[in-house]
């Protein structure tokens, strides 16, 4: 029986883990804390861990789980910024979830893009009290306008493909073009410029760290809109909400937020919200904020559980070898020059 400790469990969690692991022998100790320093002693006498985007996977962390003999540390979510992936190299190996439904993600950021710019959102409220007046509701057609997409791995262009369904013109930047997907491929200075629309759909690392920021956003056209339904970092908040204030940004979408590690997937509604920059985002008529729910379908839920179970168990079934293994040693995390062959390490 393999055990693992499930951190940072929620109830729509457990139903798709609980059947996957039964399936494959799998025990499953669900915990509501979040993992860090201060909890990761919650996991002595486990074989793996199961983290989600805001448990805390530093060094201090990665150090301890290895001394409770922590063999892997399974990912439920395609990014891993929060896990220093440098540090578990050579101590415990790391897998994640590549792709669960990219349609999910891609489906959300439309759904908050149609919602900002059609003033969905303020008619539903007005209706409700009977306010039947059209006044400040006026938008714009999607039709003939400039989309520009930042990542275009399968979310990205899944949301290119609903885009175009719209009749609108696609720019993309990536470091890594999808070779033969017919997209126009541009510098990042000329989607800043030449986009009605920018939507992010790019891991968080390095060098897309605050892609958009105070100069990015002086590059913009007045009116822009901006979706961001990948990493919360992505932006920088500060700038963001100074192009809002400035009236350069038309308005903006986000299912996630830099800060939002103690703040999201909680109910606050009951207590004051110490972060300012947030409270003052959401207090903006022309900003959507939804709690990084983008991935969160029926479809995503089970695909997550299912691929996470498997990478469990392809772990432990071959000798530390799996698919979805994140290769530190490569050089090329996602890329892994052995092509997932062997073992990181």
């Amino acid at each position: 029986m393999i055990k693992v400790a499930f951190y940072d469990a929620k109830p729509y969690d457990k139903p798709s883990f609980e059947h996957y692991g039964e399936a494959h022998g799998m025990q499953f100790r669900f915990l509501e804390t979040k993992l860090n320093e201060d909890t990761v002693a919650l996991s002595n006498g486990c074989d793996a861990v199961c983290v989600f985007v805001n448990d805390t996977v530093n060094a201090a962390v990665i150090e301890r789980l290895y001394a409770l003999g922590v063999k892997l540390i399974a990912l439920r979510s395609a990014g891993y910024n929060n896990v220093d992936v440098r540090a578990a190299f050579g101590k415990i190996h790391v897998v994640h979830v590549p792709a669960y439904s990219p349609y999910a993600v891609a489906e959300h950021a439309m759904a908050l893009l149609l919602t900002s710019v059609r003033r969905i959102h303020k008619a539903y409220n007005r209706t409700r009290d009977f306010n039947f007046s059209l006044n400040g509701l006026t938008g714009f057609d999607f039709h003939g306008k400039t989309v520009g997409v930042i990542g275009t791995g399968k979310i990205g262009r899944i949301f290119i493909d609903i885009c175009r369904g719209f009749g609108m013109k696609v720019i993309a930047y990536d470091p890594y073009p999808a070779e033969g997907a017919g997209i126009e491929y541009v510098s990042l200075d000329d989607l800043f410029a030449r986009s009605d629309v920018i939507s992010l759909h790019c891991p968080l690392n390095d060098s897309t760290f605050h892609t958009v920021n105070a100069d990015a956003i002086a590059k913009m056209k007045k009116g822009v809109v901006i979706v961001n339904t990948s990493r919360g970092a992505l932006i920088d908040a500060e700038a963001l909400l100074d192009g809002i204030k400035s009236r350069k940004i038309g308005a903006a979408c986000l299912d996630v937020y830099e800060e939002e590690a103690d703040i999201f997937f909680e109910d606050r509604s009951g207590h004051i919200l110490d972060d300012d920059l947030l409270s003052r985002l959401i207090s903006m008529p022309n900003v959507i904020v939804t709690s990084h729910q983008a991935f969160l379908t029926e479809e995503a839920l089970g695909n997550i559980a299912e691929t996470t179970v498997n990478n469990i168990r392809s772990y432990f079934d071959n000798d530390g070898a799996c698919d979805n293994e994140l290769c530190y040693r490569c050089g090329n995390i996602e890329r892994c020059k052995n092509n997932r062959k062997e073992k990181c390490f």
